[in-house]
């Protein structure tokens, strides 16, 4: 018996794939239209010319579609952030941020969408969790410091906030500023914060 995965196996691998790619692009879409309380799983497979079949071979219900397409994202994103973090110099997390924005524009239905449904799930308090989390380590390596944790935590919770406000607002204002712009402002905005608070 040969091991390994047969071509159909690929074949349909790759089908489930872009079903539920299909699935989800449907699914942010109708979400930049109406709020997700509204959307049915009929809204979602009409969109994307599917049956509803194919929808529950994947998915329990909109909710479930809604928890999987913000695990990708914040998967995603994380594993940016582990890519990228040895990059990041003295005072300046420009190499994690560029990465972060280039994801933001490639996937800008998605993720504004998620932003502006966040009251469904609370998305923006899982990236809240996300930046605070890496920050830990990020803010230790960037700028040396060696702070007590109840002091990080607040540093912490400043630049989450501002992270997050700066992301928002940029969807907000239809991405109209540059994307190089944002991350300096983005940079600037953790650097100042760290340096003047840290010491």
């Amino acid at each position: 018996m040969h091991g390994g995965v047969s071509m159909t196996e690929k074949m349909e691998d790759r089908r489930i794939r872009r079903t539920k790619r299909l699935l989800k692009q449907g699914f942010a879409e109708l979400m930049r239209e109406k709020d997700f309380q509204e959307i049915t799983v009929r809204d979602i497979t009409d969109r994307m010319d599917l049956n509803r079949g194919t929808f529950y071979l994947h998915y329990a219900d909109t909710y479930d579609l809604l928890q999987k397409l913000e695990s990708d994202v914040l998967d995603d994103v994380q594993r940016m952030i582990d890519e990228h973090s040895s990059e990041a110099g003295t005072g300046s997390l420009q190499p994690v941020f560029e990465p972060v924005l280039d994801y933001i524009i490639e996937n800008h239905d998605i993720c504004y969408s998620l932003f502006v449904n966040n009251a469904s799930s609370n998305f923006i308090g899982k990236v809240q969790k996300l930046i605070y989390e890496n920050g830990v380590s990020l803010i230790h390596r960037c700028f040396s410091a060696n702070v007590a944790e109840e002091k990080l935590a607040y540093i912490l919770s400043f630049i989450t906030y501002g992270l997050i406000g700066l992301i928002k607002q940029w969807f907000d204002s239809n991405m109209s500023l540059d994307k190089h712009e944002v991350v300096k402002m983005a940079d600037f905005m953790v650097t100042a914060a760290a340096e003047r608070l840290i010491k």
